[in-house]
């Protein structure tokens, strides 16, 4: 019998059972569920075959992608992975979002989410409910590098169906039997005969799927592998695509806002100045948040700023008092243990214990797009344009403001201009739907980046107490991860109204080593933090990687073995992680990280994936800490779209050494001191490192990439700078001298 883990169709949902000659895998039907009806519209010419697939009278196979377009690819890469089922040509595919509905559900976010909360004899259970509330709540969820993982089945069975209901009616017409055809390049064959999917479609949609369906076979003429074009990049380089700040409509105002710091509250502003701007409409003031409207986007900013609204502040954080906060968190004994392995006390009695405290500042997610919304109200009818990670959430909250059913309300789902977990907020589309009420007119609100940056919901502070005790030849018996954050989980809920992304926002995860180490207790204690903080690209794992990492090379250090041999002493278990180091070692030409080295390096797990990451830095007087090349080894399952997952490793080691080498943030009045990229020290294109990224080939199912770097930039930069400078820093950014 096979391996489970070489199975990658194989799921809850369908049952692997075989296969015959030429005719590829054969799973149990299950891909529609009975008790939902497509809410996928169709245009003139077009036939709809499931709910991810239409194909028109033109040849165009048009793909329903439930994940949004946020940059990473996912409007190339699943509708790659449905064609590829379906044996369509790549230049036919078109692609549509998703419509908002049960299934279109993100059931791996919710399943995991439950599973992680439930005991282990009943992780099963809690998964297989978890899965039907997701269906039935309609959870649109684009997070956590999961796309592929929660739809790659899906999208296989959809192109599969369709495949066969083209096959039956190209027998039909040419009176052999369906299961001896195939599909190659948009055509369905059968030796040197020939018929277009256009030509089928059709009489296709018209035929009865199987209760058991047949899957590809073979390797040749196959789409998932290739580095093929994105489909969402040639409008984007040419300007046509258009975003949410693109859209117009009949007699719209332009609004420009400005919120309350968190806690805070309207005292007064100055009207009569900003009333004096050319193309100001009108003025609009609450407790907290107010507004200008006017005929063009400038001129309601200008009138705005003329505004000069002063504000009651709420709480006042600064570095200190959030230091101070964590601190007396971790000096309390008890905590919550939310994981534990072996009997850490037992690991610790009678030996010397190392300690190492490490602290995490406030990190901005700064995307490109600011918050942006347009809404038009009429009559009770309410339509909504904006980018969101999740459609279902931003339609409520729309529909919440607007004091109308959900059935009132469409949302139209827009491209990404970078998320990282910031579009998963709601505040513009509130705001417009708000200010179209107020205005009678149709309403564009786009935040100003000064406003989108006092307005962050950053990644919150985070303080990690590490301690372990060291055995012979440096094997670490035990491991005790105590770490102090803010749980953000009531702040999402309430700015979202959904508990949804909760599952998001644990302030704990990645804190589990990824070695075999017998002991190991991860404890959490929640500090009250007052910063308005929410998701962010790798959430928690960015903090908890960088203290696990660096810890891990004080601890070789300590144990006088070279940091890369002290890990991969601890992999016997973990061998994709284990390749992933050797692999990331050898082609960062790794020099062991004696002193006067520049070179760090850190590995994680993550997201079903694996990843080293071996740095070079250099020490810039004046300039700080920057990195001059980065390799990371990366082992994510099955590979659909390569150059994809090259992009996202790139962009996930630039976001994250940004984030390792920016300046620190501090508030002031509530609210994050930066207003700009300039006051963040973002990267440039002249002091971006070199990047390299090698892919180990792997046969496991496909894991995440999009936040899989992010985690390992920090730690492998501060394991370069104690190699190349003596000294460990242990907080983050990396300011030198902390």
């Amino acid at each position: 019998m096979a391996d489970a883990d070489h199975a990658p169709l194989l799921t809850r949902r369908t049952l692997l059972v075989g296969g015959g000659i030429g005719a590829g895998l054969v799973l149990a039907w299950s891909f529609w569920p009975r008790t939902y009806t497509a809410t996928l519209r169709t245009g003139p010419g077009e036939h709809l075959f499931n709910a991810f697939l239409k194909i028109g009278n033109d040849g165009r196979v048009i793909v329903a992608v439930p994940q949004a377009e946020l940059g990473q690819g996912s409007w190339t890469a699943l509708p790659q992975i449905l064609a590829d089922e379906l044996g369509a040509a790549w230049e036919t595919i078109a692609v549509e979002p998703a419509p908002i509905g049960p299934l279109y559900a993100n059931q791996l976010l919710a399943e995991d989410r439950a599973a992680a909360a439930a005991p282990s004899i009943l992780q099963g259970i809690a998964r297989w409910r978890a899965g039907e509330v997701a269906m039935r709540d309609a959870v649109m969820v684009t997070g956590g590098s999961s796309s592929i993982r929660a739809f790659e089945q899906k999208m296989r069975e959809a192109g599969a169906g369709a495949r066969t209901l083209l096959m039956k009616a190209a027998a039909a017409r040419w009176g052999v039997d369906w299961e001896s055809l195939d599909t190659v390049g948009g055509f369905v064959i059968n030796g040197a005969q020939r018929l277009r999917f256009a030509e089928l479609a059709e009489a296709a949609v018209g035929e009865t799927l199987p209760e058991i369906l047949l899957m590809r076979g073979g390797v040749d003429n196959r789409l998932a592998g290739q580095s093929l074009p994105r489909l969402d990049l040639p409008s984007k380089v040419d300007g046509t695509a258009r975003f949410a700040a693109d859209v117009r409509l009949p007699e719209m105002l332009f609004a420009s806002v400005r919120s309350a710091p968190p806690g805070g509250r309207l005292l007064r502003f100055d009207g009569e100045a900003a009333k004096a701007v050319p193309g100001l409409v009108r003025l609009f003031d609450s407790p907290e948040w107010i507004a200008a409207l006017a005929t063009n986007w400038h001129a309601a900013d200008r009138a705005l700023r003329a505004m000069n609204a002063e504000w009651r502040t709420g709480p006042e954080p600064n570095r200190q008092t959030i230091e101070a906060a964590f601190s007396d968190a971790l000096a309390r004994d008890e905590g919550h243990r939310l994981f534990e392995r072996g009997d850490i006390a037992a690991a610790y009695a009678g030996g010397h214990v190392v300690r190492g405290h490490y602290f995490a500042g406030a990190a901005a997610n700064a995307p490109l797009e600011t918050l942006t919304a347009t809404a038009r109200l009429s009559g009770d009818l309410l339509e909504v344009w904006a980018p969101s990670q999740v459609p279902a959430i931003a339609r409520d909250a729309a529909a919440r403001a607007a004091n109308l059913p959900v059935d009132s309300v469409s949302f139209y789902a827009m491209p990404v201009g970078g998320g990282y977990g910031r579009k998963a907020e709601v505040r513009a589309v509130e705001q417009a739907v708000v200010l179209a009420i107020k205005a009678r007119k149709p309403v564009q609100v786009v935040w100003s980046r000064a406003e989108e940056s006092a307005a962050d919901t950053v990644r919150p502070p985070a303080r990690g107490m590490l301690t372990a005790r060291l055995g012979p030849a440096g094997a670490i018996l035990g491991w005790q991860t105590r770490i102090s954050a803010p749980d953000i989980t009531p702040q999402l809920r309430a700015r979202l109204g959904s508990d949804a992304l909760a599952g998001l926002a644990d302030p704990t995860a990645g804190a589990v080593p990824p070695y075999a180490i017998s002991a190991v207790a991860v404890d959490f204690l929640p500090a009250d933090v007052p910063v308005q903080a929410g998701l962010w690209r790798s959430a928690a794992n960015a903090y908890t990687t960088f203290f696990t990492e660096s810890f891990v090379d004080e601890l070789s250090r300590l144990a006088g073995i070279e940091p890369l041999s002290f890990r991969m002493q601890m992999l016997g278990d973990n061998p994709r992680l284990a390749r992933c180091l050797s692999t990331a070692a050898a082609h960062g030409e790794w020099d062991g990280g004696q002193p006067g080295s520049n070179k760090g390096i850190a590995a994680f797990s993550g997201y079903g994936s694996h990843i080293a990451t071996v740095l070079e830095i250099e020490v810039e007087a004046g300039r700080g800490v920057r990195v001059l090349r980065a390799v990371s080894a990366v082992d994510c399952g099955r590979v659909v779209n390569p150059n994809l997952v090259q992009q996202q490793i790139e962009g996930g080691l630039l976001f994250g050494i940004a984030a390792a080498s920016g300046n620190p943030i501090d508030f002031a009045g509530g609210r994050p001191i930066p207003r700009g990229f300039g006051d963040l020290g973002t990267l440039s294109l002249a002091t971006a490192p070199e990047i390299t990224v090698e892919l180990i080939d792997s046969d496991e199912a496909p894991g995440g990439v999009t936040e899989l770097a992010v985690p390992t930039a920090a730690p492998a930069m501060a394991n370069a700078l104690f190699a190349l400078t003596g000294r460990r820093n242990r907080r983050l950014p990396l300011v030198l001298g902390a």
